[in-house]
């Protein structure tokens, strides 16, 4: 409903924004009120920041109404701006904000920024992955990550053989990042299907193996120390091949079959971390 014009004054309130303060407007365009004008019409004039406000924001208050949906018992944990859908049972755990369909059983974890759809119990796990799977096996004052275990999924559809990058989560051009002075042992049990292509062979054709080993990120450099068994396998499978490796900060699956093959390829890493808190 439209504020009247009160006798004597040129403007009047127009907009009031979600954290309370006031816009006024001359009929034409927005305007600051002065003190006299904001109190005028009934509102709360602050001189320190020059603002007329309908009532007194509570950022804690904001932040508990946008993250609404989400289900918290215990003692000092927090959900912070864009957190939904999010179960915690424990205490002093941690959602950085912009995350959803996550949980947190345990003390003193932490699921990182933008993470959605991932589950972290124990003590101090640090969750820094979507789709995933953390268990913080640390005591009080161990290190946030310090000694922990990680399980996502890698997965690509290769069409020749071209040796290709795998991604985490299949979302091209994303992989888990390996912390700073931060060594891992790597288990990925790999299994790849043709489920189409000319080439010799059939759809159905299958092939498994286990790659593993160990990379190691020593003050912002990535190496890494891997070896290969093959499984089992069936059919048309020659020159298929999975293989750990390293770019930049970040730890890829390659994956390389045979042309006029549509292969896909799923791979499943579990990460034994020690993330050291001195350089490497």
């Amino acid at each position: 409903m439209s504020i009247p014009y009160l006798k004597g004054y040129l403007v009047k309130p127009s907009v009031i924004a979600q954290n309370g303060e006031v816009t006024f407007t001359d009929g034409t365009n927005d305007v600051t009120p002065n003190q006299q004008q904001c109190e005028a019409y009934g509102y709360t004039y602050n001189k320190d920041t020059g603002t007329c406000s309908t009532f007194t924001f509570n950022q804690g208050l904001g932040v508990n109404l946008i993250n609404e949906t989400n289900y918290i018992k215990g003692f000092n944990n927090s959900t912070e701006t864009g957190t939904n859908n999010t179960h915690i049972m424990g205490e002093n755990n941690t959602v950085k904000g912009r995350a959803r369909n996550n949980s947190i059983v345990g003390s003193n974890n932490q699921i990182n920024n933008g993470i959605n759809n991932s589950t972290v119990i124990g003590t101090l796990g640090e969750t820094t992955a979507s789709n995933s799977l953390v268990i913080g096996g640390n005591k009080g004052s161990d290190n946030l990550g310090e000694r922990q275990s990680i399980q996502l999924m890698y997965g690509v559809q290769t069409t020749d053989g071209t040796v290709t990058n795998s991604y985490l989560n299949n979302i091209t051009d994303n992989y888990f990042v390996v912390p700073d002075n931060t060594i891992l042992y790597f288990h990925a049990d790999v299994v790849a299907v043709r489920v189409g292509g000319e080439g010799a062979g059939n759809v159905g054709d299958y092939k498994s193996w286990v790659e593993r080993g160990v990379v190691i990120n020593e003050s912002g450099t990535l190496s890494i120390n891997r070896e290969r068994d093959t499984i089992k396998g069936n059919g048309t499978t020659t020159g298929w091949q999975p293989t750990g490796a390293v770019s930049g900060r970040n730890f890829i699956i390659t994956c390389k079959a045979t042309n006029s093959m549509t292969v896909e390829w799923a791979s499943n890493i579990t990460f034994t971390q020690i993330k050291t808190g001195v350089a490497l």
